[in-house]
């Protein structure tokens, strides 16, 4: 469940940041390769069983959930018009591929969007008005969670009062908040009560290598309050899969972040990972996502860019590293100095 607003989610789900996006992901470059890998990926999770997937009106180099949703999981032959108008997408699709599964075969897809507190949206009326928006594009009436993506510069009261109109307007089924802090957090918890509106979930960088979550109060206020914390980049964008090596960096924007020599500091870790997910057959980004849920009330949802790493995320799931390998990762995570995360954590 996301928090107490009784909307059942799976306890791993998809993030779709990578989907359509050249601005960090997908070396700048989106092609009709990358839709059919990012259409396997959904299809992918839905036949492992994972039917939460969480995007954002501003992901996909500001195509945004125009195509995240309309156009990737919902995929046909409109890749070619996509590259040359993206805008034609709202007109083009209508949920088209989740309506198919749900049809063939009951599938029941629970989807979280969010809505982008930019500085010129002012007052509650600009949250109702962002999410019919995203309901249009989308060809549905109401999404199970509803986030405001980071807090604003000014107007998060406004924002919160949009939340709770929209709940309980019925075009949402759970509310949430991303990238607060503790103190944050317990203000938009009190003021959504006040209204008789659940605060469901708090998304925030969440991985074995960043946990501020633990150290900033925010994880102990979401078990205090009852609300789900969500974790982006759970594999920390990939560091933690082992892919990466000191010679190997990732390309792009992440090279910057997971430097040679960051990833030096990090292969002792690495190794452990490897060690512990030997003894059950598991890669070390099932362990690590594994590490995540062991810790409680958290949902990760790592972004999958094909149907490869779905169903890997998949595997897990269904099984729970011990106590002691749980410390023992934590105890030599400590030795990572963490990256820089979201400068919004601190607004």
């Amino acid at each position: 469940m996301l928090g107490g607003s009784g909307v059942a989610v799976t306890k791993l789900g998809i993030g779709a940041w990578s989907w359509g996006d050249t601005t960090y992901w997908n070396d700048f470059q989106w092609d009709d390769r990358k839709l059919k890998d990012a259409k396997g990926a959904f299809d992918a999770s839905v036949d492992s069983g994972i039917t939460f997937f969480d995007t954002a009106e501003v992901y996909g180099a500001g195509v945004g959930i125009k195509i995240v949703l309309d156009y990737f999981l919902l995929y046909c032959s409109f890749s070619r018009s996509f590259q040359s108008n993206p805008d034609n997408l709202q007109i083009l699709m209508t949920f088209r591929f989740i309506k198919e599964r749900k049809e063939k075969e009951g599938v029941e897809v629970a989807i979280a969007t969010k809505f982008a507190a930019l500085p010129w949206r002012f007052g509650r009326g600009s949250v109702i008005s962002a999410l019919k928006g995203s309901l249009s594009r989308l060809g549905v009436s109401s999404v199970e969670s509803y986030q405001l993506h980071w807090p604003g510069i000014w107007g998060n009261e406004g924002y919160l009062d949009g939340l709770a109109d929209a709940y309980e307007q019925g075009l949402v089924k759970s509310v949430g908040v991303s990238n607060y802090s503790e103190k944050r957090l317990r203000d938009a918890h009190e003021r959504l009560k006040k209204r008789g509106v659940p605060l469901a979930s708090n998304q925030v960088n969440y991985s074995l290598i960043y946990r501020n979550p633990e150290e900033n109060g925010v994880k102990a206020a979401c078990d205090e309050l009852g609300i789900t914390l969500i974790a982006y980049s759970p594999i920390a964008q990939g560091a933690l899969t082992g892919k990466y090596t000191p010679a190997n960096p990732p390309t792009g924007p992440r090279g910057r972040i997971y430097t040679s020599d960051f990833l030096s500091k990090l292969q002792p870790l690495i190794n452990k990972i490897r060690e512990i997910g030997g003894s059950y057959d598991k890669t070390p980004t099932q362990v690590v996502l594994n590490w995540l849920i062991c810790q409680g009330n958290v949902v990760p949802i790592p972004g999958a860019k094909n149907a490869e790493q779905a169903r890997e995320f998949a595997g897990a799931l269904g099984w729970l590293l011990t106590e002691q390998e749980v410390e023992e990762l934590r105890s030599m995570a400590r030795e990572v100095k963490p990256v820089m995360g979201f400068p919004v954590e601190k607004l």
